[in-house]
C-alpha cells in the first residue's frame, strides 16, 4: 500500500497529539510523544500546553519535583525530557550513539572522577571543567568534560525556577539522584518500537536520524515480522509501522498549532517533507543550529513566531505563506492562548530540599 505525504502527515500529528488537544496527563504524554527536545528548559511547557487540553506549567512542574521525568543527554547527543523510566531504559541503547561522538580519551578514568564529583554535590560542566583543568594541566578539560557527558548517565538537576531548571542547573549523577538503576541492556528494539508509536510510519533513515544508531535499519529488519509496512512517494522508500497505530484519512482536519523551539516534530525524520517544504525548512535554518518556534497551519509549517518580551505583549508572527482570513484569525486566537501562557507568573517551586533526597 502506497501512502501519500498528506497521509503521513496525519498520521504523525495524531502520534504527536496535534489533531487535537487531548485529554491525557502530562506524564503519559511525555511518554506517548518518546521524550521531548528540551535544549532549553521551557519548550516542553509549551510542547504540552499546545497538544494537552487544560495544561498548566504547575502540572510538570509537579512531575519534576517527584522525578518522575527528568531532562538528561540522550537521542542524538541533544538533552530531552523523558519520562524517568524511559530514561533509565534508553540510556544504554543510546550509549553508542553517545560514544562515538565524544572522542578517544581515558573514558573509565574520567568517568570516575566526575562520579566522585558530581555525588559531592551537584554542579554545573563549568565547574567540572575546572576541576578537571586542575586534575589534567595539559589536558583539554572542554573536550574531556564532553566525554564526561557523553559517557556518564547524569540528568540536570531543577530548582525553583518557573520552567523547572535555571539557565546554567547543574548536574548529578542519574542513579545517586533517582536512586533507580539505569538498565544494562542495549537492546534497541523497543526504542524502535517507541519511535514508530510517536513517529511513523518512518523509513529505516528516519529512525536513524531521531535517534543516532548507526544499527537503525538492523533494527528495523529484526522487528519486520511484527510490524507492516508501506510504500511512501519516493522512490524505493519502505516505510515501517505498527499494525494498529493510528493513520487517520489524508483528509481529516489539522487545526492552527504553535510548536516551541527545538520540538521534536521538526527533527525526528532524515525526509521532513511530510511536514515543512524544502523552501521553508531553508528559512528557519540557523548557524548556530537552533531550531525557531513554528506554527503550522493544515499540518505543516506555515510560519515562525517569537515569544513576548514582557507580560501583555503579543506573538510575533512571520508567515511563510499568505493566510486567508479564518486561517488569521485562528492564528490570532491562538496566539494570544500561548501568550498568556507564557507570560503568566508563575508559582509553586520544583526543589526545596537536597538534590538526592526522596
Amino acid at each position: 500500500m502506497k501512502l501519500t505525504r498528506r497521509a503521513l502527515n496525519r498520521a504523525t500529528l495524531a502520534r504527536q497529539l496535534l489533531l487535537r488537544r487531548e485529554r491525557v496527563a502530562p506524564l503519559d504524554a511525555v511518554a506517548r510523544l518518546a521524550g521531548m527536545q528540551a535544549q532549553l528548559a521551557k519548550p516542553p511547557f509549551v510542547g504540552l500546553w499546545t497538544r494537552l487540553e487544560k495544561f498548566e506549567a504547575g502540572d510538570l512542574r509537579a512531575l519534576i519535583a517527584n522525578r518522575k521525568v527528568v531532562r538528561a543527554t540522550l537521542m542524538r547527543g541533544t538533552i530531552h525530557l523523558v519520562t524517568t523510566d524511559d530514561f533509565l531504559a534508553w540510556r544504554m541503547p543510546i550509549h553508542p550513539v553517545l560514544a562515538a561522538i565524544s572522542g578517544e580519551q581515558d573514558v573509565a578514568r574520567l568517568t570516575a572522577i566526575a562520579r566522585k564529583f558530581f555525588d559531592a554535590e551537584p554542579c554545573t560542566f563549568d565547574a567540572l571543567r575546572k576541576h578537571l583543568a586542575e586534575r589534567f594541566p595539559d589536558g583539554d578539560e572542554r573536550n574531556m568534560a564532553y566525554v564526561v557527558r557523553m559517557h556518564l548517565p547524569l540528568v540536570l538537576v531543577p530548582d525553583d525556577s518557573p520552567w523547572g531548571w535555571a539557565g546554567n542547573a547543574p548536574f548529578a549523577v542519574a542513579e545517586t539522584y533517582l536512586g533507580r538503576k539505569v538498565a544494562k541492556s542495549t537492546d534497541a528494539r523497543q526504542l524502535a518500537l517507541r519511535y514508530l508509536a510517536a513517529f511513523g510510519p518512518a523509513t529505516a533513515a528516519d529512525f536513524q536520524t531521531w535517534s543516532g544508531l548507526r544499527t537503525a535499519k538492523a533494527v528495523l529488519e529484526e522487528l519486520r515480522p511484527q510490524l507492516v509496512t508501506f510504500e511512501g512517494e519516493k522512490k524505493k522508500s519502505e516505510l515501517f509501522d505498527l499494525p494498529d497505530a493510528p493513520r487517520p484519512d489524508e483528509d481529516t482536519p489539522a487545526p492552527v498549532r504553535f510548536l516551541p523551539e527545538y520540538d521534536n516534530l521538526l527533527l525526528s525524520h532524515a525526509d521532513r517533507s511530510r511536514l515543512i517544504s524544502d523552501d521553508h525548512r531553508k528559512r528557519i535554518a540557523t548557524n548556530n543550529l537552533r531550531l525557531p518556534g513554528t506554527f503550522l497551519v493544515d499540518g505543516t509549517v506555515a510560519g515562525m513566531w517569537t515569544a513576548p518580551k514582557k507580560k501583555g505583549e503579543k506573538l510575533g508572527l512571520e508567515p511563510f505563506v499568505k493566510l486567508d482570513r479564518a486561517t488569521k484569525k485562528a492564528l490570532d486566537e491562538e496566539a494570544s492562548a500561548l501568550a498568556a501562557f507564557w507570560s503568566a507568573e508563575a508559582t509553586g517551586g520544583c526543589l526545596k530540599s537536597s538534590p538526592y533526597s526522596a
